[in-house]
């Protein structure tokens, strides 16, 4: 996800549209494929939690966030990890400590590698300051050792990661400008992919690598990049593509772009990364990162859940096995903000995307389905 603190440029806002109702009817849907990944990316929960949020399920009943997810269907948590952040969320020990409260729910872990101390994405892959002075060589070992350092750690605690990213939301590399792909060139970003790659299957040879990018929108983007990194001899399990339709189009263009990908390189799919807003008001001080939905999906409690659902239905419906919600419980709590290196005042630009509003409460028309 790009940082939430971002301004979205308006030219970016593209209308979706709803897919037919024939095709949207889950039980037509499901027979054809099924979500197997059934996931949510709770990285700001850790934090809220500790600065005293309290999280409702329907009938008003405080819980723990990761149970109230659970009894809407998820059975997947993502969390992504950051080398060296300023505000200590969500580096190594806190990435270990959590993952022992989602392993003890009976829920599968998905590590999401920025490879940096703050937010990556399309726009900005920053080195961690570690490795600021690093040519694409030692970095090739960095991205290896700290890979592998991060896996052993989650596994010796008994708390193996199901799945992890190698890079987020990689759309022209990762650790810029080393890593970064320039006149189509793939040779260091294939070098760094391999590196993760191969540290994870040596730490757990069944926990599957994901290579993520934004690119839900484009299949000619998309075809750019898995081509490029395939070219390389880059191996991956899964590949995983970012889509929110005020920023990548249609449902039915995010349809066939999955479609394709499954097809024309034989791997899994998943949607890394969705989220749909639940009002255009905003909670705190920070302005909010979207502002408007999508042509068919009001911003209400409904809207909201009738186009997490949509999105289930279209991607399962093309093949794929799985559908992570972004950030669902990042409701405003004072001191929980965007930025690592100012957390306590930063402020959250995404509390009209959770699925809680502003007093914890769960939107119920959230599920997830198989």
């Amino acid at each position: 996800m790009r940082s939430p603190g971002r301004i979205v440029k308006a030219a970016l806002l593209l209308a979706a549209v709803a897919l037919p109702a024939a095709m949207l009817t889950p039980t037509d849907a499901a027979a054809a494929n099924s979500l197997t990944m059934l996931g949510a990316d709770v990285s700001s929960a850790q934090r809220a939690i500790d600065l005293g949020a309290k999280y409702y399920d329907s009938s008003g009943t405080a819980k723990d966030p990761l149970d109230i997810l659970k009894g809407a269907g998820v059975n997947y948590v993502r969390l992504r990890i950051w080398n060296n952040p300023a505000s200590g969320y969500n580096n190594k020990a806190k990435v270990l400590a959590y993952a022992k409260q989602v392993k003890a729910k009976g829920l599968k872990l998905l590590i999401d590698f920025h490879y940096s101390d703050t937010w990556a994405d399309p726009g900005k892959q920053y080195k961690p300051a570690a490795w600021s002075s690093h040519g694409i060589s030692a970095l090739q070992t960095d991205v290896y050792n700290y890979t592998y350092d991060v896996c052993n750690s989650l596994k010796s605690q008994g708390t193996t990661p199901d799945s992890v990213q190698i890079g987020n939301e990689i759309n022209v590399g990762m650790l810029w400008d080393d890593g970064k792909v320039v006149n189509n060139s793939f040779t260091n970003l294939g070098l760094l992919l391999k590196s993760g790659y191969n540290a994870t299957k040596a730490c757990n040879s069944s926990t599957q690598v994901i290579i993520h990018t934004a690119d839900a929108d484009s299949d000619s983007n998309a075809r750019w990049f898995y081509d490029g990194i395939k070219a390389q001899g880059v191996n991956w399990d899964i590949t995983g593509l970012s889509y929110y339709c005020m920023w990548h189009g249609t449902l039915a263009n995010m349809g066939s772009v999955v479609s394709d990908m499954k097809s024309r390189y034989g791997k899994d799919v998943i949607i890394a990364e969705t989220a749909y807003p639940f009002t255009s008001s905003d909670a705190d001080s920070t302005a909010n990162s979207v502002t408007s939905g999508c042509s068919g999906y009001p911003l209400t409690w409904a809207g909201q859940g009738a186009e997490f659902t949509a999105v289930q239905n279209t991607a399962r419906s093309a093949g794929a096995i799985g559908v992570f919600y972004w950030e669902p419980t990042w409701y405003a709590v004072t001191g929980n903000g965007w930025d690592p290196a100012d957390i306590a005042n930063s402020g959250d630009g995404w509390d009209n995307m959770a699925i809680f509003n502003w007093t914890g409460q769960v939107n119920p028309n959230v599920k997830w389905t198989p």
